[in-house]
């Protein structure tokens, strides 16, 4: 009986480019760069899936993915925090921005009302179990507007609490309130233990709730809400399984990468591979994040 090949799981697009790197894999219909943010310490990457041929290499949809890599986020550093939810502001308000400008130019609505759009912001998550938390402590922070326009913001739960697909839950929402745009927040999952609560990754292809987990549920996307969705999320957890897999590569660097893989496969329990592991001080850290997120998009959309 053949053992299937150990799969290392990842959700940021910059860990999976990094992976076809390292095996020395063409990466065809996908582009990279890399700057140096405003505020000291704050790396961004952009990597952009052109076409259906990229979107097969690196498994990802067509479109942008933008990381921000700090390790200062880590920290307990009020002022670095502030920083970077300025830059967050900044690259979520290019993105909506670009979302809006390609909605008013197909559908050609008229101007918005006040000037101003309808923003959705949806906190994915469970809010009982840490890791997962970090959309539902989001939305909390946020400075919702009472008017026609502005930020709205709502935390769906999980199918175990609703007994109801986000996307369904969002759907409704959708038809009753007509935003202009959605802003998704999920907790993540890295292959990357260093990237860990310290990286922040937002695109506008949406995002798929319990991803990070591999618990995929019906993706949150413009073809299934009908309206342009950005995704941010911050990994959280990294499978356990990939921990093992670092360990033991160390030890075999003579074998090639397929042959580790399926090495791995042998020796790694099911059981294992349906664990995650999270960082000891999460609590605190995910309030930190949750709040710094929360600031960005107060900042990108205020009505100021």
């Amino acid at each position: 009986m053949k053992t299937a090949r150990f799969e290392i799981r990842t959700d940021l697009a910059l860990e999976e480019r990094e992976g076809l790197k390292e095996q020395a894999k063409e990466v065809s219909g996908v582009s990279f760069r890399k700057w140096k943010g405003k505020t000291e310490d704050v790396q961004i990457t952009e990597v952009k899936v052109l076409n259906e041929a990229g979107a097969e290499t690196l498994g990802k949809p067509v479109g942008s993915y933008l990381t921000l890599e700090a390790d200062r986020l880590l920290l307990p550093d009020e002022d670095f925090h502030s920083e970077v939810s300025d830059e967050l502001a900044n690259v979520l308000k290019e993105l909506a921005e670009h979302a809006l400008g390609k909605k008013e130019g197909e559908k050609k609505k008229a101007p918005f009302l006040h000037g101003q759009p309808v923003i959705l912001v949806a906190g994915l998550g469970n809010q009982s179990v840490t890791p997962d938390s970090l959309g539902p402590r989001t939305v909390n922070n946020l400075s919702v507007s009472q008017n026609e326009t502005g930020l709205k913001a709502i935390a769906p739960g999980v199918m175990a609490q609703t007994g109801m697909e986000t996307l369904e839950i969002l759907q409704g929402v959708v038809e009753k309130t007509h935003p202009d745009v959605a802003v998704v927040i999920d907790a993540l999952a890295a292959r990357n233990t260093k990237r860990l609560n310290c990286t922040i990754q937002l695109t506008d292809t949406g995002i798929s709730p319990g991803s990070g987990v591999g618990n995929h549920r019906c993706g949150l996307t413009k073809e299934t809400l009908g309206i342009p969705v950005i995704g941010i999320g911050i990994p959280t957890v990294v499978d356990a399984g990939t921990i093992v897999h670092d360990a033991v590569s160390n030890l075999l660097e003579a074998l090639e990468e397929s042959e580790i893989d399926e090495f791995l496969g042998e020796i790694i329990s099911p059981s294992l591979r349906s664990m995650f592991v999270t960082p000891k001080d999460i609590d605190e850290t995910i309030k930190r994040l949750s709040f710094t997120i929360s600031e960005g998009i107060n900042m990108a959309f205020s009505e100021g």
